[in-house]
């Protein structure tokens, strides 16, 4: 037999301690501060340490090169063969080729375009009967050589230095013979358990200078399970990056699929809310990229294990494409691309937008941390913040119009 459901809680019950904890929702609470003031703080940290990062990496890079290289294993030794092969880039390939075209034929819902005069993102979604979705995205960078965004999407130090969920990678093995690379790279998330990725992935290089990578997930007898991570079970990721014909500006066009055992319904939605800003971030690190004067490990080993593209499939991609779309890069889907104040000028918000917004957020987790953060609840959440946030940006955008009407009116 069941259990009885718990009754419904009230505003006043949601904070009243009880016989059996005493002060309950009031410890909740001071925790929750606790975690917020530990991030501040940790944020504080990291601003002063950014200033050291140019002299850290000059020295991190000295000393890697001074200390010997692991010998790479033959192919015939070295258990990588088979990992990543010819034929899960001739799948890429058409992945990519179809898909990134004509996205809402293929069946992918519209997730944003964004843009501004620096770069511009556009991403799609894949939802599947079960598990959690794909992503297809293309992003254009201006005033960009396609040799130096391969080797910023490749150089997992640098990476290190910008993206803050990245706290750590290593790399575990690499065969010359077949152009595998295998390392391990470890994230983390606010409030979530840090995440474990042991990846296996090769770079092609096309004639037209045009690059391929495909990354998936495998095991390694270096990188034993921790309890203190959560190993990634699926990822499988690829990305194109080509040059747009007459002009200056290159496009990674980029299909990715992952299961790190969050909630599929958060993760959508931190997705949507959240993937601008990192692009955003993404393009001030790219630029900054160019001052870096020494290569990276990751760099010297990706240069050292590209391999040619196969030329028979050159060919028949060339044959199958007119002249007009013999890249991946010049196909212009029909959603167009909004255009957005520039990456260093945000939008601000009132500070009853901020105020509203943070009880919104410490709320919600308040409420999914009072043990009652089943399925469902998660679900509701969800909804409820997706619905809560698109009223806000709505309300926002209704203030902003009215007082250009004042504005105009006065003029």
């Amino acid at each position: 037999m069941a259990p009885p459901p718990p009754p419904p809680l009230g505003g006043a019950d949601l904070w009243r301690p009880v016989a059996a904890a005493r002060g309950g929702g009031w410890a909740t609470a001071a925790a929750l501060l606790v975690v917020i003031m530990s991030h501040l703080a940790v944020l504080l940290i990291r601003r002063r340490l950014r200033r050291r990062g140019g002299v850290d990496r000059i020295a991190r890079t000295e000393a890697a090169a001074a200390a010997p290289a692991p010998a790479p294993a033959s192919a015939s030794a070295s258990g990588l063969e088979g990992l990543v092969t010819e034929d899960d880039l001739r799948q890429l390939v058409g992945s990519l080729g179809v898909g990134a075209r004509e996205p809402e034929t293929e069946g992918w819902e519209h997730v944003i375009s964004k843009g501004n005069d620096d770069v511009s993102y556009r991403a799609w979604c894949d939802k599947p009967t079960a598990g959690p979705p794909k992503y297809l995205s293309i992003t254009t960078y201006e005033r960009c050589s396609t040799e130096q965004l391969r080797d910023f999407y490749m150089d997992n130090e640098y990476r290190m230095e910008w993206d803050n969920t990245v706290t750590k990678h290593e790399q575990l093995q690499y065969d010359e013979n077949s152009g595998v690379e295998v390392g391990r790279t470890i994230k983390k998330f606010p409030l979530l358990t840090p995440r474990e990725y042991i990846l296996a992935w090769q770079v092609w290089e096309a004639n037209d200078k045009s690059f391929y990578c495909f990354i998936k997930e495998c095991e390694h007898p270096l990188a034993a399970r921790q309890k203190k991570f959560v190993r990634v079970r699926l990822l499988r990721s690829g990305w194109c990056i080509r040059k747009i014909p007459g002009r200056d500006a290159c496009q990674i066009t980029v299909l990715h699929h992952e299961d790190n055992g969050m909630n599929i319904e958060m993760a959508k939605l931190a997705f949507s809310k959240g993937i601008w800003s990192y692009i955003c971030k993404m393009n001030n690190a790219l630029r900054r990229y160019p001052q870096h004067l020494s290569p990276s490990v990751s760099i010297l080993t990706m240069q050292k294990l590209i391999k040619k593209f196969p030329q028979d499939l050159e060919t028949a991609m060339d044959a199958s494409l007119p002249a007009s779309q013999t890249t991946a890069g010049t196909a212009v889907p029909s959603t167009q691309t909004a255009r957005t104040s520039p990456c260093k000028l945000p939008g601000k918000k009132s500070s009853r937008q901020m105020i509203a917004s943070g009880l919104l957020l410490v709320g919600s987790i308040v409420c999914l941390s009072r043990g009652r953060s089943n399925l469902g609840a998660q679900l509701a959440m969800a909804l409820f913040l997706k619905k809560a946030f698109k009223q806000e940006r709505e309300s926002g955008s209704s203030t902003s119009r009215g007082k250009r009407d004042v504005t105009r009116s006065r003029r």
